[in-house]
Parts: structure tokens; sequence; C-alpha cells
């Protein structure tokens, strides 16, 4: 029996990288997965084809994280597809660098309502879909414990408050049987943060284990998370970095 059998996710933006490789993994442990993306539709197709190649159900709902109308659409679309809801994994997010006090107020918005909004709407619109042993699993980013250069403070505070909505939710939604935890991710290699070249270097030299992680290693977090085996976990930060915060 699979730890994830007859369970219904949706994870936003996994058209690629992490989202990608938690859909993936989570229906390899046998939840039927919907996931949404924004501008890379052909990769999401991708992702779809490979869960149904593999014998999992899963739809792909194009919707912009950062529109609250659309992240509750998309909610309940991929409620209605699946025809229940027992995981949410908050995944989409945007990386602006630039001086916190050099930033626009544009700047500031999008990076908020994408970042921090949109798993606030996603989660109000998800609860009352959720039974009891509902799973909620925020992504968030070892930048959202320390800030160790210059140009993070937009992603930084959006990921800092994430962290904290997730603390506080946790308290909020224990008594409905509902876990809300988080995972920060380090170095991991995606097509956006390569481990290659001189950055990549230093960054793998600031882990405990020398190198990058993969979309695969957060995969499996995501995937303990969302299963029986961590009933008794909520509130909780779980680190996939390789020893980049010890």
């Amino acid at each position: 029996m699979k730890k994830l059998q007859g369970k219904a996710a949706f994870v936003t933006g996994a058209s690629r990288g992490i989202g990608a490789g938690i859909a993936e993994e989570l229906a390899a442990q046998g939840a039927d997965v919907v996931i949404s993306y924004w501008s890379s539709a052909d990769q999401a197709a991708q992702v779809v084809a490979a869960i149904r190649e593999a014998g999992g159900k899963s739809e792909a709902i194009r919707a912009d994280a950062g529109d609250a109308a659309a992240v509750r659409a998309a909610v309940l679309s991929a409620h209605e597809l699946l025809g229940r809801l027992d995981i949410l994994v908050n995944n989409a997010g945007v990386f602006e660098r630039v001086p916190l006090h050099e930033s626009t107020d544009e700047q500031f918005d999008r990076v908020m309502a994408v970042n921090l909004r949109g798993a606030y709407v996603a989660i109000k619109e998800a609860v009352p879909l959720m039974s009891k042993g509902g799973r909620i699993i925020n992504l968030t980013s070892t930048f959202g414990s320390r800030v160790p250069a210059p140009g993070l403070g937009l992603y930084a505070t959006s990921k800092f408050a994430l962290a904290g909505m997730t603390r506080a939710l946790a308290r909020d939604l224990a008594p409905l049987g509902i876990t809300v935890n988080a995972i920060q991710p380090g170095p991991i290699a995606t097509d956006m943060n390569r481990d290659v070249g001189s950055h990549a270097r230093l960054m793998s030299m600031m882990t405990a284990l020398g190198h990058y992680g993969s979309p695969a290693d957060v995969a499996k977090a995501a995937a303990f998370l969302a299963s029986d085996d961590s009933a008794y976990i909520t509130g909780a930060t779980l680190n996939v970095d390789g020893g980049f915060e010890t």
C-alpha cells in the first residue's frame, strides 16, 4: 500500500523544479495530483504526462498565484477534478533581487502577492474542503530564517512571513485535525538555480554536505509531511538544505 493511496493533492507552481518534483513524488506515493502553473504550459503538460504514464491521475490548471481570484478558482477546480482535497502544497513563488530600500511598490506588491498572499488565499479556500487528516505544506526558504547577503530583502520578507503564518495556522487548524508545516529548502539544483559556476561553488561550500540538493530531496520530505507518518508534526519547519543552516 502506497503511503498516499486514495489521497488528493493540489500543488501550486508545479510546472518545473521543486514543484514538479513534489507533484511527481506525491503521485508516485499514490495520490491523485492537480498542479497549477502560470507561464510554462508545455512543462506543466510534461509533468501531467509523466504522472499519467506512471499510472497516476493528474491535471493542470493555469492560474496566476498573485491573483487572489485565480487562486480561489484553482483550489475549487482542483477539488472538483479530484472529488476531494487532502493535501495542499503552496510552492508557487517569485524572486526579485534588489536592495529593499530601492525596490518599487510594484515589486513589493508582486512578491508578497505570489509568495505570501497566494498561499494565504489557497489555504483559506482549501480548509473548508478538507477533512480531519488534511495536510498543508508551505515552501519557505533558508532566506526565510536569515538573510546572508544584500538584495534579498523582498524575498526574505515574504518567506519570513510565510514561516510565521505556518506556525500560526498550525494552532488555528489543529482543532480541525489539519496539520500545517513548512519545508525550508537550501541550495537545490533547478533550471533557475543551477549548481555550476562560482556562485554555486560558494553555496556548496556553505553546506555541511558540500553539494547542492535535488528537487527529489525536497519532494521526499513533502511526501513524508503529506503522509500519516507525520501525524504528530505540525507548526514545524523541515530544513532540506544539506546543512546550510547548521
